[in-house]
């Protein structure tokens, strides 16, 4: 098992998943975090700092293509190892359904 970040991600960015990773798994894109699947080592530290439920087990219904994402995504943006601060904006977007076609960038984030 592995753990993935969805779409509930996209726009809000929170980054107090990252500060708890004792692995340092997670990549910085643009507008969202991803976990790379072959580091993770299923601690499940990330799960309960995530103030929006982006974080998922890769055992739910429905992660199948979110761990591809995440394994794709994780080999093309930095990895980020510190908290950030949130978008100005990461609270109205909290509760956007369905963002990944509409806004996901590919552009990864700033080092």
């Amino acid at each position: 098992m592995t753990y993935i970040v969805n779409d509930k991600c996209i726009r809000c960015k929170y980054t107090d998943c990252v500060e708890v990773c004792p692995v340092d798994c997670f990549y910085e894109g643009e507008n969202m975090l991803v976990i790379n699947p072959s580091e993770c080592i299923d601690c499940g530290v990330c799960v309960p700092a995530c103030p929006i439920d982006a974080i998922q087990p890769d055992t739910e219904p429905g992660a199948e293509d979110w761990v591809e994402m995440n394994a794709t995504y994780a080999g093309k943006w930095p990895r980020i190892t510190l908290k950030k601060p949130a978008p100005d904006d990461a609270e109205d977007w909290s509760q956007v359904e369905d963002k990944y076609p509409k806004y996901f960038s590919e552009k990864p984030g700033q080092d």
